[in-house]
């Protein structure tokens, strides 16, 4: 009975962190469904490749803005009204990016639909854990990164057969409307199905102790723990009565500047989108092109390319507890310098058309496209998922939170210049100096790791 009654209270909180982890879904869709119309967006509105790429990043702007006020709101709101929220401005981002006039107010919905990709990345997360037994909360907190990579490849593939279906993204589609607008709108659906799932999953009962209402608490958690729950609420009870809002002032040294060990968690996160990672996922159909490929065999190499990444980050749930997270990240920075390098020189030794750009002949596209592919698959099993792992766990207990709210807010913000400046950098220098660029990031990524990282595999966390 007690094995039936386990098993009934895993399915259960399966369930509800898989309801929670859509927001995860939404996140790796949003960002990704752009890939398949940039070039379209950019024909559609004539705008130069500086508006083109301002277009396609400002909304990691709005990521920063969404995660930094996401806790406040998940907080005083409770967690499951933040996820509504957030739903909400996910479904009005889609609609509003499909109808565009013009590309300010197609900004302004990319913008929007930042700020909810900013907060699901929090709030997921953050519900998942408070609502894990302890036995299942490392594979249930995986599901929040798995969402975001599963979130990419639809977005491509969906970008893939619409873009397919319609002859190209700048063609019209169903009901004469151009395909890119319907790249856009896919995201829709699964943006309101959040909500709805969102709707029918308990609150948190970490949220409901903290607001007082403990009977509500109690019937959460005999739920997903079965049986006497009391000393459990008061676990909860005394967690809560302890602590204090994080303040920022916390990760200030004696010197007044911030603790070394911040620094190194803005560095992970900075080193993490310098390598030049979402190029590939917001650019690689544009980049696949300008070598000459078609633009179906563009999207095909990047739902290829998407669907790597899931096997890569499934790879690294299953190790980074066994062979640790250095190791991991050693082996990513050494294979993302080698693959990233080969790349620029295959690009930057290119012939050019007569449009200026390199026509990749004989070998040297087979080459370049295996060398994406295992940057990405370099990628996927090491700084990808693992820099998440190091910054929930390298921090000390007093400033975990405003700790992860800086590195976080700062690999958005890597993030958006490094989306911000590739279509200048294409356009006016090629793509091998921008691969150049992210190999020499990816070089200088791994004496960081050398010199800067502790292994923290099989550390409590009062440890750090």
């Amino acid at each position: 009975m007690t094995s039936t009654l386990r098993k009934a209270n895993a399915y259960y909180v399966i369930l509800i962190a898989g309801a929670a982890a859509l927001g995860g879904f939404l996140f790796g869709f949003d960002t990704a469904v752009i890939n398949g119309a940039v070039l379209a967006l950019a024909k559609a509105f004539n705008t130069t490749s500086w508006v083109t790429g301002f277009a396609v990043s400002l909304a990691l702007l709005g990521s920063a803005i969404g995660a930094f006020f996401a806790g406040q709101i998940a907080d005083r709101y409770g967690r499951v009204k933040a996820m509504v929220v957030a739903a909400g401005l996910f479904t009005l981002s889609a609609i509003g990016s499909g109808i565009a006039f013009s590309i300010w107010d197609f900004i302004f919905w990319r913008l929007l639909g930042g700020i909810a990709v900013g907060a699901a990345s929090v709030i997921a997360p953050a519900y998942i854990a408070e609502c894990s037994p302890s036995h299942l909360r490392g594979r249930l907190g995986s599901l929040q990164q798995l969402a975001i990579v599963v979130g990419i490849f639809i977005a491509l593939l969906s970008d893939y057969f619409i873009a397919v279906s319609a002859g190209s993204a700048e063609a019209p589609f169903l009901f004469g409307i151009a395909a890119w607008r319907w790249m856009f709108w896919t995201a829709a659906p699964p943006a309101v199905f959040y909500g709805m799932a969102a709707l029918t999953i308990p609150e948190s009962p970490r949220y409901l102790v903290a607001q007082g209402r403990e009977p509500e608490a109690a019937n959460v958690l005999s739920k997903i723990l079965g049986g006497d729950v009391l000393a459990k609420i008061e676990e909860i009870r005394q967690t809560v009565m302890l602590e204090r809002e994080p303040k920022f002032s916390d990760l200030l040294g004696r010197s007044g500047g911030l603790l070394a060990i911040v620094w190194i968690g803005i560095a992970l996160s900075v080193f993490q989108q310098f390598v030049g990672i979402n190029v590939i996922f917001y650019y690689s159909s544009v980049l696949w092109r300008a070598v000459g490929f078609s633009e179906k065999d563009s999207l095909t190499i990047t739902v290829i390319t998407a669907a790597v990444n899931i096997v890569t980050t499934l790879i690294a749930i299953a190790f980074v507890d066994k062979f640790g997270r250095k190791p991991l990240l050693i082996l990513g920075s050494i294979g993302m310098t080698a693959t990233l390098g080969t790349m620029a020189f295959i690009f930057r030794t290119a012939q050019l058309d007569a449009a200026g750009n390199p026509t990749l002949t004989g070998s040297a596209g087979i080459v370049a496209l295996l060398a994406a592919n295992i940057y990405v698959f370099c990628f996927g099993f090491s700084w990808g998922p693992v820099v998440w792992v190091l910054l929930g766990e390298m921090f000390n207990n007093k400033i975990r939170a405003a700790a992860l709210s800086v590195a976080a807010a700062m690999q958005w913000i890597a993030n958006f210049v490094v989306s911000t400046t590739f279509p200048p950098i294409l356009q006016y220098f090629g793509l091998g100096a921008a691969y150049g660029l992210y190999t020499i990031a990816a070089a200088i990524s791994l004496f960081f790791v050398l010199f800067f990282i502790r292994e923290t595999k099989g550390m409590e966390l009062e440890q750090m």
